[in-house]
C-alpha cells in the first residue's frame, strides 16, 4: 500500500478510494478479469462505482505501470495484477486466462533485433490452448 501511495504522489495523481479498491482487489486474485467482472465483485461494497469510473482506475493503474492490460483477443481486454515480465495462457473454450510461469521470454528481444529495424522494448506472448477442466469434462 506504500507502494501505491508513493507512486500516485510522484506522478501527481489523486489516490481515489475507487482505484485503490481496484488494485487491492486485482492484487488479491490470480484470475484476469475484465473491467466488467471487476465492477460486478465491487459493486457489492462500493454500490455507487460506475463502470466508467472501473474502466477510469484501470487506465490509470496501467499507466503508473502498477497493473498490466492484457489483450487475448476476446475483444476487450483483461487485468493483471502481476506486472512481472510472464506469458499468459488461455482456454479456447471457457475464455480463462493464465500466468505461464517459470518461462521467461525477454531473451526475445535480443534476439529480433537482427530481423528488423526497430528498437525492441518489450514483447508479450500469448498461449492458447485447453484447459485441464475443459478436457476432463469434454466439453470442447
Amino acid at each position: 500500500m506504500n507502494n501505491l501511495t508513493s507512486i500516485f504522489k510522484e506522478k501527481k495523481l489523486k489516490l481515489t478510494p475507487q482505484r485503490i479498491a481496484v488494485y487491492k482487489y486485482l492484487q488479491s486474485t490470480k484470475e484476469h478479469p475484465s473491467a466488467e467482472t471487476i465492477y460486478k465483485t465491487l459493486q457489492v461494497d462500493y454500490p455507487t462505482m460506475s463502470l466508467a469510473t472501473i474502466y477510469k482506475a484501470l487506465k490509470t493503474l496501467v499507466e503508473v505501470n502498477l497493473i498490466q492490460e492484457i489483450n487475448v483477443g476476446e475483444g476487450n481486454f483483461r487485468y493483471d495484477g502481476n506486472t512481472s515480465p510472464h506469458s499468459h495462457i488461455q482456454c479456447l473454450h471457457c475464455g480463462k486466462v493464465n500466468d505461464v510461469e517459470g518461462v521467461c521470454f525477454t531473451s526475445l528481444n535480443d534476439k529480433i533485433k537482427d530481423c528488423v529495424d526497430y528498437e525492441v522494448i518489450s514483447n508479450q506472448v500469448y498461449f492458447y490452448g485447453i484447459c485441464k477442466d475443459c478436457l476432463k469434462n469434454k466439453t470442447h
